[in-house]
């Protein structure tokens, strides 16, 4: 009995092999031809054969346009092929034969690849068992822009008797072409993910052609082999080339609490503008600060390098969680670092966090604790260079920038112990989600705790950065603890409940932007 089957393919300027591609696809009963804009004969030759359909969407990304193909399937059991592939008789015949009861089976087979004419049989192209026949009710491709895959998480992968014929390459051409665009795709998605650098490129870059073109016979293959070997040989360079610039470029909005005490933070602003790495912008998070703080930084926006906002709320009481989210709110940037308006920043703070900042963390930096005296001497002189051995600094260690040992130090950290919001990274996408300060926090303490740990139930996990995002603590007396048997109720709550988001946060002041 022949099964209904949706076939589902990605095209765009694909004229030549999906003619082939389709006739082999005939006795299917549905077939998906999803377009992202091809200019050539594509549609022309799709709209030919009576069981195809024609959708049209612009490019995702492999896996989300393939799971949009799926959508768009009107049977439940689904068939994922390219357009340069083509089923073999006896393949087609196999899965049209199936026995399509059992949804939690997935099923794989053989693909030949070719150079051109040639069957290529060495350079990882040997052995290539594809898995595309899946049940779109069970499972799905994961959601990456390249090196998709079905997900097979308790089910069961069945390997088929029958091949399939995939047509990669005709030209040195083809292969250049291919490779910028999967080095991009890969770059973007592991963008502060994984690590990079030049060094790493190279070395991997030598690995890959070694492999290719001597471990996996390569050579065996004549100019094809030899094109093949270094064309993946390149694309591991580039797209960790890629990956390394990726990796330079983020957009940080730096924000700075403050309350009444502007000689302060005209010397932390000054830090700022002498960073080696510019934040996007400098937000001013006030909580009712007198005018003369208004004053201040109006007058320092006029030197600033970036641009430098005031966030001002009216003087109520201590209330850091709501002054902090109206700062956050402004920021333009995907990353947001937050200190406090008594912290003077190392010149390499914004590119310690940086090079520290990771998809699913949040950071948590350290401090430096000055004298009275020597607080009193950087008020009053401006930003000067502090070194591990200057006098009037506790906590010596904290004042070491080092990007070697920052790499070797700085680790995962589970919990809460020793949370301190005077120096913190986030992605702006994890703050949104658990929905920024909680700002039922009124009165000094605890509300970045809780913050933290709406963040870790919600899966974003915690970095310590070592030896590096230094920043120097000016001495002050300590503010009121009053409200902190209150702050510690809230907090508690947040634990046992397990909360990830807070009903009273950044939403209303992100709706106002």
């Amino acid at each position: 009995m022949m099964q209904a089957i949706s076939v589902t393919i990605l095209t765009k300027n694909s004229q030549q092999h999906l003619a082939a591609c389709l006739q082999a696809l005939q006795r299917f009963a549905e077939v998906i031809v999803l377009d992202n804009g091809s200019t050539d004969q594509t549609l022309a030759i799709a709209a030919g054969f009576p069981n195809v359909r024609i959708v049209e969407h612009p490019f995702t990304g492999f896996g989300p346009m393939k799971n949009l193909a799926a959508q768009h399937a009107t049977h439940p059991w689904v068939l994922s092929i390219d357009s340069d592939e083509v089923l073999s008789p006896e393949l087609a015949a196999e899965i049209l034969r199936l026995d399509l009861l059992d949804t939690r089976k997935v099923y794989s087979f053989l693909r030949h690849n070719f150079y051109g004419k040639k069957h290529i049989k060495a350079c990882g192209w040997d052995n290539d068992y594809v898995l595309r026949l899946y049940h779109k009710g069970t499972t799905r491709f994961a959601d990456l822009p390249v090196h998709e895959y079905i997900q097979t998480d308790g089910l069961q992968v069945q390997a088929l008797r029958g091949t399939m014929d995939h047509f990669s390459f005709n030209s040195i051409s083809q292969l250049i072409g291919k490779m910028d665009q999967y080095t991009t795709l890969f770059a973007r998605e592991q963008r502060f993910r994984k690590s990079s650098s030049p060094a790493k490129s190279y070395f991997k870059w030598a690995f890959s052609l070694f492999r290719n073109y001597v471990l996996q016979r390569g050579f065996l293959y004549g100019y094809e082999g030899m094109a093949i070997s270094f064309s993946n040989a390149n694309g591991t360079f580039y797209k960790y080339m890629k990956l390394h610039e990726e990796n330079q470029r983020l957009g940080i909005s730096l924000v700075i609490t403050t309350y009444n005490w502007k000689e302060a933070l005209g010397t932390v602003l000054r830090s700022v503008f002498s960073q080696s790495e510019l934040p996007r912008e400098i937000i001013v998070a006030d909580d009712g600060s007198r005018d003369d703080t208004r004053a201040l930084v109006e007058s320092l926006a006029k030197e600033s390098p970036v641009p430098l906002l005031h966030s001002w709320q009216e003087d109520l009481g201590f209330r850091a969680a709501e002054s902090r989210n109206r700062g956050i709110a402004l920021a333009t940037g995907e990353y947001v670092v937050i200190i406090d308006g008594d912290m003077v920043l190392h010149p390499d703070f914004l590119k310690g966090h940086r090079r520290a900042a990771r998809k699913g963390y949040f950071t948590q930096g350290k401090r430096v604790l000055l004298s009275p005296e020597l607080s009193q001497d950087l008020i009053r002189r401006g930003p000067v260079p502090i070194s591990p051995l200057s006098a009037g600094i506790k906590n010596r260690l904290n004042a070491t920038n080092s990007p070697f040992l920052s790499k070797l130090f700085s680790k995962d950290k589970a919990g809460i112990s020793s949370i301190k919001s005077c120096n913190m990274g986030f992605w702006m996408e994890d703050i949104v989600r658990v929905n920024g300060f909680n700002e039922d926090f009124v009165g000094w303490g605890r509300e970045d705790s809780e913050f933290a740990i709406r963040l870790l139930n919600s899966g974003t996990k915690r970095q310590n950065l070592a030896f590096g995002g230094i920043a120097y603590h000016l001495n002050h007396q300590e503010n009121s603890r009053q409200s902190l048997a209150a702050n510690d109720v809230l907090m508690e709550r947040a634990i046992s409940e397990k909360s990830t988001y807070c009903p009273n946060g950044i939403d209303k002041h992100l709706i106002k932007k």
